[in-house]
């Protein structure tokens, strides 16, 4: 009876597979009843069970599980031969759990409506909109950097421990709520990843749980990366799954802070993605428009710049390239490339807008 059942949840893989396919050719229809509808709900249970824990469950789980799949292979090494048919069996039932549990607790957002539609904003851009952003973003930028540190050559350092960035960062969003109100953040549940060391030495800054709902930052990265990283991860937390749509949210929600250092650090973090936009389309052109960025700034870019160098290592890549599969195979075709569709957001959001 029992390997009935775990028959029938293997194949149940299958028409799960297949469900999620025929999601995804219909965002309106995901948008409507699972991102504004079902998940609403999943995602605010799991923060209030979760979110007053001081450390991540997730984490724990996680960290748990690969011991007990490590286990689990080891005693069960000689099946794979001698069993080959019910070992299989074993394993597609599990794995048929976590596909259902990923996509019904958080991963059906992969194929919501994109961002700029919900919004209202344009995907194209011009070169000339875009240089004008920047100068606005570089104006903001520089006034802010100067009122924090009086000098133009001094970088900004935040005055403030984590746990008080993860609970100020939240007030952006408040304020942002009065703009787009899909975007209320409510309860809270972000903390310093368990494995940060782990995670600094793959290259990522911070990452959600699907399973948990409970979002994680690297703690061991420089704190002028706090701000943006925490509204970055609690966007997830709201359902837009996709990077780069998470970046935006990110970066709007620090610059809608009331805090004068969450407004620097959002204004920064958008900056820096139309620099490097610049950048790759006229180097000359980036080479001139940088000379009016405050060196502070240009410090600030810097430090985060070297702990990442200071952690480079052989397998970075190979976690950089799973990555990338996993956005290709999760509706974001460019992998980790679509991290640049940031810029058409902000290129288009700031156009309009008068940057106070």
């Amino acid at each position: 009876m029992l390997k009935n059942k775990k028959l029938i949840l293997a194949l149940s893989l299958i028409p799960q597979y297949l469900l999620v396919t025929l999601l995804s050719k219909n965002p309106d229809f995901v948008e409507a009843y699972y991102s504004n509808g079902i998940y609403l709900y999943i995602s605010k249970l799991f923060r209030y069970i979760l979110g007053w824990l001081p450390f991540s469950f997730g984490d724990l789980i996680y960290g748990l599980g690969i011991i007990y799949m490590l286990r689990w292979v080891f005693k069960n090494r000689k099946r794979i031969i001698k069993d080959t048919k019910n070992w299989c069996i074993d394993v597609a039932s599990a794995l048929a759990v976590l596909y259902f549990a990923f996509h019904m607790f958080w991963g059906l957002n992969y194929y919501r409506l994109p961002l700029h539609k919900n919004l209202n904003l344009n995907y194209e851009y011009s070169t000339e909109q875009l240089i004008s952003v920047t100068k606005k973003l570089i104006k903001k930028s520089n006034t802010l950097h100067f009122e924090i540190t009086k000098n133009d050559t001094l970088k900004v350092d935040l005055p403030y421990s984590k746990s008080d960035i993860f609970k100020i960062t939240t007030e952006g969003y408040n304020n942002l709520k009065t703009v787009f109100p899909n975007l209320e953040y409510a309860p809270k549940s972000i903390k310093k990843s368990l494995f940060s060391y782990p995670l600094t030495y793959m290259g990522f800054s911070g990452y959600l749980n699907p399973l948990t709902n409970e979002a994680q930052v690297d703690g061991i990265m420089p704190i002028i990366k706090f701000p943006t990283t925490s509204a970055h991860e609690m966007a997830h937390q709201l359902g837009y799954a996709a990077e780069n749509e998470a970046n935006f949210i990110g970066c709007l929600a620090s610059i809608h802070n009331d805090n004068i250092y969450f407004k620097y650090c959002g204004y920064t973090f958008g900056l820096r993605y139309c620099l490097n936009e610049i950048y790759r389309r006229d180097e000359a052109l980036f080479e001139e428009i940088l000379k009016t960025v405050n060196k502070g700034i240009l410090k600030n870019y810097e430090e985060v710049r070297l702990f990442w160098e200071a952690h480079e290592n052989p397998i970075e890549p190979f976690f950089k390239l799973f990555y990338g599969s996993y956005l290709k195979a999760n509706n974001q075709s460019k992998g980790m490339k679509s991290y640049s569709y940031v810029v058409a957001l902000l290129a288009n959001y700031f156009e309009t807008k008068t940057i106070e």
